[in-house]
């Protein structure tokens, strides 16, 4: 067969790789239009958790993009506020992660439009704005699993979380007790990707005294997370925090207690976690939060801590909050983790 002329062939070649890439550029007088794959479970907004959304567009122009909004109460910008955008692949497809709502929304746009992080009503088409496509939420899925730890029914997270800015994905295969009763939380790696472990109390528990017993944690990474923590869907504010890590620095103390928010200077006191089991106490009063560690698995508050600090400032009260225990993955550029790891909690035990 004769070669045909590069005039004829170039423009042949380019639009059999635009079919193949399902319209790549909007046919002439073509209205663009959104399509979700994927649909996540109606719930309430939950700044914990996140699920995949999925949709691809059709006759979109290079250049734009996609703005999702998940609706509970109001619109809220998907993921984050400073993460609204969600690029389009040359095959026409878009994925994103998206907090919960009763409803989800997906914008077509280009660089004139600047979402805010809510807003009362979505915006119609017009300007910047080539298309909207709404959808209700699926069925919500089944009960998360649970676990007995300590004479207590905790949740254990399957769902993709932030956690200290950095997006961990959970697997509820990555905690589990043992025949001798201790709990195992596991930071395991799947097809290139880390896959962190979570549990959170069925109940809110209020004031008192909290203690966990922890095996030892000398053995972390840098970039490894285990963080105690209290958690109240309705008002994260209501959260106070053990942590180990060193949060990708090596040379930095390895341990801390907080009060959020973090950023204020005095809600946050760094210390060193040494090497063997350890005991850490959240003692919870009203307008009082007293943190302490001890050597070994101590049963009674004695007076060798290995550190200890009182807050009376910004010290949430009760309400719907819940004791969370997890092992996660900070990402660190200067020292991402590298190898799996597990640590072992032998006690927790609470105290009006």
């Amino acid at each position: 067969m004769r070669n045909l002329p590069k005039t004829i062939v170039k423009p042949a070649l380019a639009a059999l790789v635009c079919l193949v890439l399902t319209r790549c550029h909007a046919p002439s007088g073509a209205e663009p239009s959104i399509e979700f794959t994927r649909i996540p479970s109606a719930g309430e907004g939950d700044p914990e958790k996140l699920e995949a959304i999925e949709g691809r567009v059709l006759n979109f122009r290079p250049g734009q993009q996609i703005v999702l909004f998940a609706r509970s109460g109001m619109w809220w910008v998907q993921p984050f506020a400073n993460q609204p955008l969600t690029t389009i692949q040359p095959d026409s497809k878009w994925k994103n992660l998206t907090h919960p709502g009763v409803a989800y929304a997906a914008l077509l746009v280009d660089s004139r439009f600047h979402p805010l992080p809510t807003i009362a009503a979505l915006p119609t088409k017009g300007g910047p704005v080539f298309a909207v496509a709404t959808v209700e939420g699926s069925k919500p899925s089944s009960p998360p699993k649970t676990l007995t730890f300590s004479g207590y029914q905790w949740e254990i997270r399957n769902s993709a979380s932030d956690r200290a800015g950095s997006l961990n994905f959970f697997d509820n295969s990555n905690a589990w007790t043992d025949p001798a009763g201790l709990l195992h939380l596991r930071i395991s790696k799947a097809r290139e990707q880390w896959r962190s472990a979570e549990i959170k109390l069925s109940r809110s528990l209020g004031y008192g005294s909290y203690r966990f017993v922890v095996r030892d944690v000398s053995h972390f990474e840098p970039a490894a997370v285990l963080s105690f923590f209290t958690w109240d869907d309705a008002a994260p504010s209501r959260e106070m925090d053990i942590e180990i890590s060193r949060w990708g620095e090596p040379e930095d103390k390895n341990a801390q207690y907080v009060v959020q928010p973090y950023f204020v200077a005095a809600n946050t006191v760094k210390f060193l976690a040494p090497a063997g089991p350890l005991t850490h106490w959240i003692i919870w009063e009203p307008g009082r939060g007293s943190f302490r560690t001890a050597r070994g698995s101590q049963t009674k508050i004695g007076r060798d801590f290995v550190a200890e600090h009182v807050f009376t400032s910004g010290v949430p009260s009760p309400a719907n909050e819940r004791i969370h225990v997890n092992f996660y993955v900070y990402k660190s550029k200067r020292n991402p983790l590298r190898h799996e790891s597990e640590v072992i909690i032998e006690k927790f035990e609470f105290r009006p």
